[in-house]
């Protein structure tokens, strides 16, 4: 099994950043391929960024291309979400989540998620 706990989430004005962390236990993190989803009421949960075991390798959904940027530390086991030039369409529950394949878009190919933070960008 694996634990994730996110942190980093909060109330952001529109053009601000945030960085967002991810903790793991349970598991070598360098086994594991990271990535980060999000999530607003009524919509289904969407691919915003994976990272590879290495972190060698990286892919974005467009929406956010040029603006987010994934990262980890394998020896501290935590992946990151540097997230800049916010705007209001970015706010949602962001999730952390682990698994084989760093570019998949389906949630159903990820093994372990967080809890889920909140981040609120406001206009």
């Amino acid at each position: 099994q694996v634990q994730l706990d996110e942190s980093g989430g909060g109330l952001v004005q529109a053009g601000g950043s945030l960085r967002l962390s991810c903790a793991a236990s349970g598991r070598t993190f360098s086994s594991l391929a990271m990535g980060w989803f999000r999530q607003t009421p009524g919509k289904e949960r969407e691919f915003v960024a994976g990272i590879s075991r290495s972190g060698a390798s990286t892919d974005y959904a467009d929406s956010v291309k040029g603006r987010f940027t994934i990262s980890r530390d394998n020896a501290k086991s935590t992946v990151y979400l540097q997230m800049n030039s916010l705007t209001p369409e970015d706010t949602a529950v962001y999730f952390c989540a682990a698994g084989n394949l760093y570019y998949t878009v389906r949630t159903t190919e990820w093994n372990y998620w967080g809890q889920g933070t909140q981040v609120t960008v406001s206009s």
